[in-house]
């Protein structure tokens, strides 16, 4: 099979500007702002966002309002609601939001870890096991998604070997994770390291392997997600206006902006149910929410080609 059949027809765009591009910035974003957020991501047609994250207010204080972004996320008709969670306190607190899904992370950097949780990488795979016990002695149907970040290297330790990040997978699946996304944490990934490991994990994970995250610190975030679609990986994370990054990874600067993804997607035929114009017209309004801070992005500067032909239809 070549890798033009392999590429899929649809793909899901997981917007994750309001936990991920807002844990980064100093400045607090109202929680009626975030709403606005939320109603014009779902008209543009997201159906995956990314709320925030279930951490102490101490520490993330943009994103202490979690909790009533989940409910308010809710009401939106088809919208796929996530938070993340670090841990077993944030699990339940997940839980109790309603949220559709919970995002732990488990870095395949023991450095990081350290920074970022102060775990090990087996202590967190050890908490997540205690997530799915609490979630399936709850009942609830929320999904369990372990997110390997640092996946592709680490600015504090440097290399990560691809067999760590493997060994890992296995470790999650072992302790019963519904699905596994990898992230490029730190922009260190180039589109053969992509395509290498994303064959590797789909060899483990089959079709719990559900979505890929990258950062375009370097300017190839586009080209990685080219090639992790042509591994079949048909979810992606992305940032409105490219915001984003890791306080405890120096250096991981910006997410793959989502308008250039969805355009890339568009440009090749491939349905993301994203109104194009709609999405610039919300990054637009992005700038007048974060009036201080540089947005990343090629899209918007250029804008929409004249040649834009409607977007194809897809069978079902």
């Amino acid at each position: 099979m070549d890798s033009e059949s392999k590429l899929p027809g649809r793909v899901v765009v997981r917007e994750v500007g309001l936990r991920d591009g807002l844990q980064s910035i100093a400045r607090t974003l109202p929680t009626a702002d975030k709403r606005s957020w939320l109603r014009a991501a779902h008209a543009v047609g997201l159906r995956e966002v990314e709320v925030g994250s279930f951490v102490p207010a101490r520490y993330l204080p943009q994103l202490a309002d979690t909790a009533e972004l989940v409910a308010f996320a809710r009401t939106l008709p088809d919208l796929c609601v996530s938070v993340l969670v670090p841990n077993l306190r944030g699990a339940e607190a997940a839980l109790a939001s309603g949220a559709h899904a919970m995002i732990v992370p488990l870095s395949a950097s023991a450095a990081h870890s350290q920074a970022n949780l102060r775990k090990t990488p087996d202590a967190v795979v050890a908490e997540i096991g205690r997530m799915r016990a609490l979630r399936d002695a709850s009942g609830s149907t929320t999904l369990l998604e372990g997110g390997i970040s640092t996946a592709f290297g680490c600015t504090l330790q440097g290399a990560v070997a691809p067999a760590e990040v493997l060994r890992l997978v296995q470790a999650l699946l072992d302790v019963g994770v519904d699905r596994i996304s990898l992230a490029d944490t730190v922009g260190y990934a180039d589109p053969l390291a992509v395509r290498r490991l994303f064959a590797q994990v789909r060899e483990l994970a089959g079709d719990r392997l559900w979505a890929a995250h990258f950062h375009d610190t370097r300017g190839l975030g586009l080209a990685n997600v080219f090639a992790a679609l042509q591994e079949g990986v048909a979810r992606f994370d992305a940032s409105l206006g490219g915001i984003g990054g890791c306080p405890h990874a120096p250096g991981a600067s910006g997410n793959v902006a989502t308008e250039d993804l969805a355009w890339l997607l568009r440009s090749m035929g491939i349905d993301t149910g994203l109104d194009l114009p709609a999405l610039l017209a919300l990054r637009a309004q992005l700038v007048r929410w974060l009036p201080d801070e540089p947005l990343h992005g090629a899209l918007w500067r250029a804008g929409l080609p004249r040649t834009l032909a409607p977007q194809p239809e897809v069978p079902a």
